[in-house]
């Protein structure tokens, strides 16, 4: 008896979505006969619904029979983004790419020219294990996640940066030379992921991509580090996908 007495409750809520999903979609106020036609709703229960909305602010009536979505919404919408955050959004992601990987990942963050690690997934007995401590921080132009943040940048930044710092070694495989990193950076925005071949440290390879919010800005950025010889070019995959994955917890919206 009680979900027979629940489910009229749970149409009308359905049929509040389905009147906010179509509103989400007017730049301008709607009226209420494109509304009921849009929903299926019969005009008199679409008018009685909206009231229902209009009443808790969740739409706003702008005159008789025009309708938009409601000021309440930005409110809640507002709440929700300042209690979002991406590191715990990324961890059961990051888990997730542990657990098929077997190998550690990061989540790190811009600050200037450097990228900062604020978390990591390394669990398990592996003997060898590259571990990134979370606060350590190092140069854009010679991690994967680094390249991924350049590469968002405009080519006139990117020309600031490296005239900036001068692009220092770390390897032999450090890219140095601006025409190679513009080059490598145009391939990273094709491809949306990049590569550290030992260019941060001898023997450690990384694959890295990135995180986008709700407006579509670069926040963060998702990576996988290993040993060169287990090391597998093949992982950019996964690690793209993760990272997207993060990116629509976080309220991104991939374009189609």
């Amino acid at each position: 008896m009680a979900e027979k007495s629940g489910k009229p409750s749970i149409q009308v809520i359905e049929r509040m979505m389905q009147l906010l999903d179509v509103l989400s979609l007017h730049a301008v106020p709607a009226t209420l006969k494109q509304l009921a036609t849009a929903t299926k709703l019969h005009p008199s229960t679409a008018h009685r619904i909206l009231g229902v909305m209009v009443d808790n602010r969740l739409v706003d009536r702008i005159e008789p029979g025009m309708y938009r979505l409601g000021i309440r919404l930005v409110e809640l919408g507002s709440l929700v983004k300042s209690r979002i955050s991406v590191r715990q959004e990324a961890l059961p992601f990051m888990h997730d790419l542990h657990r098929s990987l077997g190998e550690t990942v990061n989540l790190s963050v811009r600050r200037n020219d450097e990228v900062v690690y604020i978390e990591r997934t390394a669990e398990g007995n592996t003997m060898m294990r590259v571990i990134q401590i979370i606060g350590a921080h190092a140069p854009l132009h010679i991690t994967a996640v680094g390249k991924i943040f350049l590469a968002a940048d405009p080519p006139e930044r990117v020309a600031e940066y490296a005239a900036r710092t001068g692009l220092p070694r770390y390897t032999d495989n450090t890219l140095t030379d601006p025409e190679k990193l513009k080059h490598e950076l145009d391939e990273i925005r094709n491809r949306q992921y990049a590569f550290d071949n030992e260019e941060a440290e001898r023997g450690v390879c990384c694959v890295g991509a990135g995180v986008y919010n709700d407006e579509g800005q670069l926040v963060a950025g998702l990576s996988v580090s290993a040993p060169t010889e287990r090391f597998r070019k093949a992982w950019a995959e996964s690690v793209r996908q993760a990272a997207e994955r993060i990116s629509r917890a976080i309220g991104h919206q991939t374009p189609r």
